[in-house]
């Protein structure tokens, strides 16, 4: 029986007839509509003609949680008195729950993206609305740019539905051809906002990382809002972790501690969502419930301010999600919570002054997300580049190539970026297509049996739904773990494994089929109406990076668990194969340090197949969250791409290392010394290390550092034809000053053996004649009145001549070089400083005497006549000069 009284009081139904209108005139619409307005479980019903008396239609939900999709699933039946499975039903991975009469069917965006791949017309849907749109998932930014494609090209006659929490819809509007927008009113209470930051200091987050400071403030700030308010409490917390964590901290309050994420049994998810018994509830939960859930009987929302999105790491092959503050959209809507029934409070766990710094709304996932699945369901749609399909964001350019790069070496693209038949087998497997590779390769790589199929299986259900924490750091005592576990985990577990059995003995089997066939086409039939053809071809196995049925040396289908676990690891996370460097201490094939825990049973491992780890910020390693042990058999099997042998020679440790080198991408395998290099190589290892250390691996003379002095002062002074001579246009030119010394050269000590200054003279501009003139320009020595020639100190700034002040006597005029004055240095019979000038004339009328003075006491055996212009130049005591 249907429940009236609950649908009247639904506050969407004022804007039911707008909506409608609208889509009757243009097929789309924006639903702005805030949480808990109905708009998930009217608006369906209404649009499928269950209630309200509007034509049959047959309506699909695309929701962004599983959680979502069974809860509005299960919400929608209660309002027309049925139980799931008859008129509403729903669809997640590895449930389905519909009948042969079901109208409204909600599935998560991931199911209807996978559908939409299979059957591009989406036969038999009259509507699909697009719920939570806001949140900006990538799988239903994806979704709704393929149904744009579809009603584009396909079936125009197909309605779309984008419903947001929020009142920011001019984007979605744009994107659904200025489609209207329709806005339902809510029927919000007035919520007080307390701000509650903590008392002392407190890290902010760091990776995966949350400071226990903040969670126990989190704690806190509940066990103080219990005791000023009354009503059930909804706590937001960034992930499983952090409310487990703060659970635990809350033993003892007088209220049932209820925990809700998507991991969370299906009974504990019924219990919140269908109301309190009575007893005080305190229900801890993810962002699943700012907008996804209704949770009735809340009064009271602590926000602990903290959100997860993901991060990729794409020079390192590094994706995990990591804790970042809030944005001010998700705080208005987590605070809504505490007044969707009566007047509430949301205690704000941070200051005030900093609200106003957070970040508008979240960031779209397009943008920070690892593309691989995105690129690889474009291709398959037809589309490998995205230039077509319509999306509120680009994808950026970066990760988009880092995206089919990797397709590519795992064989789901060919070289001119089209989907390959494998690559369509792998969008199909529901999983992420690392996943999807290990999924297809690992039974045949483990003799071709339907029990290796299912041992992958359960390793890759394993990794695609990343196991709780407290099962540990080692793949295959988590495996072990899942199969005994009785918890929500495990179930899932094991429905997956199940699915993923029968789609890789599908795939092994279509294979099969198709060997020796040029491939079927894989673009959608939207793609081709746009003229985008997406033709598919079989990638090779042999040779190719996720070529299926390699030997792996004759592994059998009974293989230990160890190497099953390790297969898979490495066949899916093939840059994540690591070998031990110190205990704990591994190097990856991708280049990146990996560090184990301590206590781990993995750290005696020689070698490792990384399947999750996570580098925090200014870490220069990776920390390792789940790996498998592996051998070094397997490890080149699974990232046969990335060998490679060949001789090596580069600059090392100050010399040039010569050495032929086996290779497993940055893991070094069989080193051998190299006797017989290529000149050629060597030639360019030792100008890496004239670049590394400078030309004073050269033989520098005093003389050839002189002639380099004077060649640089010309450079400064007068330009060209003069040559710069500073180091880095000196390597730049080394073709013309360093051969042919450079090419006979094979180590060091060579280099050491070269004369630079003979060297130099080879950039002397001879070609011109400028060169002849390089001892009149800056001459090495200046013969003074004495007649001493002086050696001329070109340093980085003015020549300077340091000489005796008797030797110069009756020099009017300060000497010259290439028209700048030198600077003389004065110096005592004792050859220590006097005095410094570039102006002798006016030091012999101004500062003589003073010098003169000081000095003729101490050197009394030297001359000092009163007139130096007119005295005679002497390198001799008086007595010298009387014989």
């Amino acid at each position: 029986m249907v429940r009236g009284d609950a649908l009247d009081a639904l506050p969407v139904r004022e804007a039911v007839p707008a909506l409608t209108a609208a889509l009757d005139a243009h097929g789309t619409a924006v639903l702005c509509a805030p949480p808990g307005t109905g708009k998930t479980t009217l608006v369906p019903l209404v649009l499928a003609g269950l209630v309200g008396g509007a034509a049959p239609r047959r309506v699909v939900v695309a929701e962004p949680r599983r959680i979502a999709a069974r809860a509005a699933a299960r919400r929608m039946a209660w309002l027309l008195g049925e139980g799931v499975g008859g008129s509403v039903g729903f669809s997640v991975r590895g449930e389905r729950v519909v009948g042969r009469d079901t109208r409204v069917e909600v599935v998560t965006t991931g199911v209807l993206l996978q559908r939409l791949q299979r059957d591009q017309e989406l036969s038999g849907v009259d509507v699909v609305v697009l719920d939570e749109c806001h949140e900006r998932h990538l799988d239903a930014d994806t979704v709704a740019a393929f149904l744009l494609d579809v009603r584009a090209a396909l079936r125009p006659e197909l309605r779309l539905v984008a419903a947001s929490a929020t009142t920011d819809a001019a984007g979605w509007a744009r994107l659904l051809g200025d489609a209207p927008v329709v806005e339902a009113a809510g029927t919000a209470y007035p919520v007080e906002v307390v701000w509650a930051p903590p008392s002392g200091p407190v890290r902010p987050p760091h990776g995966m990382r949350v400071d226990p400071a903040q969670l126990a403030h989190v704690a806190a700030t509940v066990r103080r809002a219990l005791a000023e308010r009354s009503g059930d409490l909804l706590c937001f917390l960034p992930g499983v972790g952090e409310i487990a964590r703060v659970a635990g901290l809350l033993a003892g309050v007088d209220a049932e501690v209820l925990q809700v994420h998507g991991r969370a049994p299906g009974a504990v998810q019924d219990a919140v969502l269908a109301g309190g018994a009575g007893r005080r509830r305190v229900i801890l939960a993810t962002s699943v419930a700012e907008s996804s859930l209704t949770v009735p009987g809340v009064r009271v929302v602590v926000d602990s301010g903290l959100a997860r999105e993901p991060r990729v790491d794409h020079a390192r092959g590094l994706g995990a999600l990591t804790t970042v503050r809030a944005s001010q959209a998700a705080a208005r809507q987590r605070a809504g919570r505490a007044g969707r029934e009566a007047p509430g409070s949301v205690y704000r766990c941070w200051a005030e002054a900093e609200h106003g710094r957070l970040p508008l709304f979240p960031a779209p996932e397009i943008r920070l997300a690892d593309l691989t699945a995105f690129a690889l369901q474009a291709a398959c749609w037809g589309d490998p580049e995205a230039a077509g399909l319509a999306l509120l964001d680009p994808p950026p350019a970066g990760a988009m190539a880092a995206a089919r790069t990797s397709l590519t070496s795992l064989g789901a693209l060919d070289a001119a970026g089209r989907v390959t038949r494998r690559g369509t087998a792998m969008s199909r497997a529901g999983v992420h297509p690392r996943l999807a590779r290990a999924l297809l390769d690992g039974p045949a790589e483990l003799g071709g049996s339907r029990e290796s199929a299912r041992r992958v299986a359960e390793v890759v259900a394993l990794l695609s739904e990343e196991p709780p924490r407290d099962y540990g750091d080692d793949l295959t005592a988590a495996w072990r773990a899942a199969r005994a576990g009785t918890d929500a985990y495990g179930a899932r577990w094991r429905a997956e494994a199940k699915r993923l059995a029968r789609t890789a003995e599908a795939a092994a089997a279509g294979d099969a089929a198709g060997a020796g066939s040029s491939g079927a086409g894989a673009g959608s039939a939207a793609g081709t109406a746009r003229g985008t053809a997406a033709t598919a071809g079989r990638a090779a196995a042999a040779g190719s990076a996720g070529g299926a049925g390699r030997a792996a040396g004759g592994v059998p289908a009974g293989a230990a668990d160890d190497h099953v676990a390790g297969l898979v690891a490495a066949l899916a996370f093939p840059e994540r194969v690591a070998r031990a460097r110190t205990a704990g201490q591994y190097l990856m094939v991708s280049g990146t340090g990996a560090v184990l825990g301590e206590g781990s049973r993995l750290r005696t491992s020689a070698w490792l197949a990384v399947a999750v780890a996570d580098r925090g910020a200014g870490s220069a390693d990776a920390r390792v969250r789940l790996a498998a042990v592996l051998d070094e058999e397997t490890a080149r099997t699974a990232a046969a791409h990335l060998s490679a042998a060949g001789e090596e020679v580069h600059w090392e440790a100050g010399d040039v290392v010569a050495r032929r080198v086996d290779r497993l991408g940055a893991v070094e395998l069989t080193v051998r010394p190299l006797r017989d290099a290529d000149p050629g190589l060597v030639r360019a290892a030792l100008l890496d290390g004239l670049r590394s250390e400078g030309p004073g691996l050269l033989r520098w003379t005093d003389d050839s550092r002189a002639l380099r002095q004077r060649l640089a002062f010309l450079h400064r002074t007068l330009g060209e034809p003069w040559p710069d001579v500073s180091d880095g246009a000196l390597l730049d030119r080394a073709e013309e000053w360093l051969e042919p010394e450079l090419s006979r050269a094979r180590r060091r000590a060579d280099l050491g053996r070269i004369d630079a200054g003979q060297a130099v003279s080879r950039l002397l501009p001879w070609a011109t004649g400028e060169a002849g003139r390089l001892d009149a320009l800056a001459p090495e020595r200046i013969e003074v009145p004495s007649g001493s020639r002086i050696r001329v100190d070109y340093g980085p700034e003015q020549p300077v001549l340091a000489v005796k002040l008797q030797e110069l006597f009756g020099l009017a005029e300060t000497p010259r070089v290439a028209g700048v004055p030198v600077l003389v240095h004065l110096l005592s019979p004792a050859g220590r400083p006097a005095a410094v000038t570039a102006d002798l004339a006016s030091f012999w009328r101004e500062g003589y005497r003073a010098v003169r003075a000081e000095l003729r006491g101490r050197y009394p055996k030297h001359p000092w006549p009163e007139d130096p212009a007119t005295a005679e130049p002497t390198r001799h005591t008086n007595a010298r000069l009387r014989r």
